[in-house]
């Protein structure tokens, strides 16, 4: 499989973005890592991917809620490898709560990170895509893009939005070579999963097991959690030269959730 030679994947340094770093990487990508976590712990890993894959991976640590940090990741990404030829939109937060009670800042935080990250991103690597005729945008949406659930207001909101904007590139990019879609996996067991799960129990007065179980898989009919590494090899095809002419789609990873 032909796929281009450097990516930059936001929300990266766990968790589903970690995953499609690590299947970029094994296709011979450059990575550029981006995200929050340990600095010991996020060197392991880039150095990791740089020396079992034979690629080179950086990191920049750019706060998505922060405009001027994210134009500053994509410069710094194309001054090291000279070009950004695939951008993953996937850096995500979440919070559970009844929309009556949910925090003002957290709104506004889900929204920043989840949905408008996504549109400066875009907005910075365009230009140069639609000029060098090739390039491939992959927004990381959700089940939630397509349907909703309950006390995610924000995030259910940010997602519909993240299909949207997902929609209205690809049609702008259309002619020049430039591809946007988007992948709306179901539960993935992430970090940023498990930690929704004590603030979902105390939404609707469950055990965490019983949450597990009668909520997060209880939604997919197979029964089981998505893995990174499925989401992983999907980002790779669509990365590809093989999905050309796929493009505006929504791309269901969930177990079969959507399809009931």
């Amino acid at each position: 499989m032909s796929i281009p030679r450097n990516a930059v994947i936001t929300g990266s340094t766990s968790g589903i973005g970690l995953g499609i770093a690590t299947a970029f990487a094994a296709e011979g990508l450059n990575v550029m890592l981006n995200g929050f976590g340990d600095a010991d712990e996020i060197e392991k890993t880039r150095a990791g991917l740089e020396e079992n894959h034979g690629v080179k991976v950086l990191y920049n640590g750019a706060d998505m809620t922060k405009p001027e940090e994210i134009r500053n990741l994509i410069s710094e990404t194309e001054s090291a490898f000279g070009s950004v030829d695939v951008l993953v939109n996937n850096a995500g937060i979440q919070h559970v709560s009844p929309v009556e009670e949910f925090p003002e800042a957290k709104w506004d935080a889900i929204i920043a990170i989840n949905l408008s990250s996504a549109f400066h991103t875009t907005k910075a690597v365009f230009t140069a895509m639609k000029k060098r005729g090739f390039g491939r945008i992959i927004n990381v949406a959700s089940a939630h893009a397509l349907v909703a659930s309950p006390f995610k207001s924000a995030y259910v909101a940010a997602k519909h939005g993240v299909l949207g904007l997902t929609k209205a590139v690809a049609l702008e990019g259309a002619e020049h070579g430039v591809t946007c879609n988007a992948i709306c996996p179901g539960y993935v067991k992430t970090p940023l999963v498990e930690a929704q799960i004590p603030d979902t129990a105390k939404a609707r007065n469950m055990s965490e097991e019983e949450v597990v179980q009668k909520v997060i898989l209880e939604a997919q009919p197979t029964k089981k959690f998505v893995t990174v590494e499925q989401v992983g090899a999907l980002a790779a095809f669509l990365a590809s030269d093989n999905a050309a002419s796929i493009t505006g789609a929504a791309y269901q990873i969930d177990g079969g959730w959507v399809a009931k």
